[in-house]
């Protein structure tokens, strides 16, 4: 059908009208989109697993009325279980892990009629903001082979942005939604803490600090996904604010005149690529030409001590981890098989104290106590993503042996994506803005605690302005 050779000009929403008004059939979308991956797949490595019998089975039992019926999804390969299915954590000590339930999330996106299609990449443990695991190789960034699509979500990022599928699953601790969002020139959003659901079996991830969504080329399919997949569910410790009505809503209703801060000097007084601070002053100028209050201010805080909390955090998550992988697939966790930087991470881990994790979940607290005047004088932060552009493979990698160098440079990447995480508040990065060579560089507005709906009116509002849709990766459905 020649209609289906325009399978990657459709967002996730727009795939699911065709399938709505009967245009296709899902089974056509799900052939297109294998079609799509096994393409490009061997150049990008942004698919690592195939659900596609999962997927065709779903379609013949009949698939549910829901906003994305008959719609692609991938799943970064950690958290999310589907009942019986691997999730190897993109590990050699996790390979073959199974759980016997659905996650909650699962759950709740095959409610909405999406199509459970593949996993996707993502660096050893979901730990690193780049993508190149020794067991499933690295995920190349479609703009550009030779450089990262990011991290943790890089397979995720990679697939979207090179359109086989419309949207993927994602999840961020650091900005691991973020940073391969901002690297592959994609949207994404990370909610509210406790917006989404972590169950039935896990309570939270990384003491709240992860929370899960996706990664999506359009606001809009952002904005219903998360519709169909917010929610508290019981045994959750965290609750986000209700919402006053769909996102999708949001996604076209005006934002008004918003006070917007921007900054682009780095947190931790690292350095700032010239690329990203030219980026987010355009982004400020086009806010203030839409109507915006725009002026130069950042919440108070050490971008320094909050990364020296962050990396004792994963330090210690690292070796529990570790430890319950090992006890789950009956192996030896040694340096043998778990890359460099991350075991001698995790020994790191080891050798800390009750009172450093205790420190750092009491450093989190107060910090969101902290900014949130801030947040209460502006509406949004405004920000580079990212502190460079996509880095070259090799420049920031777990296989590092020196632990100390891979933090470092782990942070110097991403000065501006963790407040978010440690505060719990939601954040979003757009595509606006590409650097001399072609790479993609995102602008990053981070608003107050459950203010989801105020980043998506600014993101469609943006969206309408400076449309990004029509900027396609060099390797990708439509350059093949």
């Amino acid at each position: 059908m020649q209609l289906f050779s325009d399978y990657a000009n459709y967002d996730g929403l727009g795939l699911a009208e065709l399938v709505r008004t009967r245009q296709v059939h899902p089974s056509e979308v799900l052939d297109a989109a294998w079609d799509t991956i096994e393409k490009l797949n061997p150049r990008i490595n942004a698919i690592v697993a195939s659900m596609r019998s999962i997927a065709e089975r779903d379609i013949r039992l009949g698939l549910p009325d829901g906003p994305f019926k008959g719609v692609p999804i991938a799943l970064k390969d950690e958290y999310l279980f589907y009942s019986g299915f691997p999730c190897d954590f993109s590990s050699r000590l996790g390979e073959g892990t199974t759980a016997p339930y659905d996650s909650t999330l699962i759950q709740r996106y095959r409610a909405a009629g999406l199509l459970i299609t593949a996993k996707s990449n993502l660096p050893e443990f979901g730990a690193s903001v780049t993508t190149e695991p020794v067991a499933k190789g690295a995920c190349n960034n479609p703009w550009d082979l030779g450089h990262t699509s990011g991290g943790s979500s890089g397979g995720s990022a990679a697939a979207v942005a090179s359109g086989m599928v419309p949207v993927a699953y994602a999840n961020d601790g650091a900005g691991s939604i973020r940073i391969p969002a901002s690297c592959t020139g994609c949207f994404g959003l990370k909610p509210t803490r406790g917006r989404t659901p972590t169950g039935p079996v896990d309570g939270e991830y990384w003491n709240g600090l992860v929370v899960q969504h996706a990664i999506a080329r359009t606001v809009r399919d952002s904005a219903a996904l998360l519709d169909a997949s917010d929610g508290w569910e019981p045994g959750s410790s965290h609750a986000a604010p209700g919402k006053t009505g769909p996102y999708l809503k949001d996604v076209s209703t005006p934002p008004g005149r918003l006070r917007i801060a921007v900054s682009t000097i780095s947190p931790a007084g690292t350095m700032v690529d010239p690329s990203c601070i030219e980026a987010a002053q355009k982004a400020a100028r086009l806010c203030r030409d839409l109507g915006h209050e725009v002026e130069e201010d950042a919440p108070n805080y050490s971008g320094q001590e909050l990364a020296s909390h962050i990396a004792n955090l994963l330090a210690i998550h690292l070796a529990h981890g570790i430890d319950q992988l090992a006890a789950a697939t009956g192996r030896t966790a040694s340096a043998s098989i778990i890359e460099s930087a991350h075991f001698n991470l995790s020994e790191y881990g080891r050798s800390l104290s009750a009172t450093t994790l205790l420190a750092a979940l009491e450093y989190f607290g107060s910090l969101a106590r902290q900014v949130a005047p801030f947040f209460q004088r502006y509406d949004l932060w405004l920000t580079p993503t990212l502190g460079a552009p996509p880095v070259k493979h090799g420049v920031i990698t777990a296989n590092d042996p020196d632990w100390r160098r891979y933090i470092e440079r782990y942070f110097a990447f991403i000065p501006f994506t963790p407040l978010a995480n440690a505060a719990g508040l939601p954040s979003m990065t757009l595509p606006l803005h590409h650097d001399s060579s072609g790479l993609p560089i995102g602008i990053m507005f981070t608003g107050r605690f459950g203010a989801e709906d105020t980043l998506f009116r600014l993101a469609g509002q943006i969206e309408q302005a400076t449309p990004w849709i029509g900027r396609k990766p060099p390797v990708s459905a439509w350059n093949p």
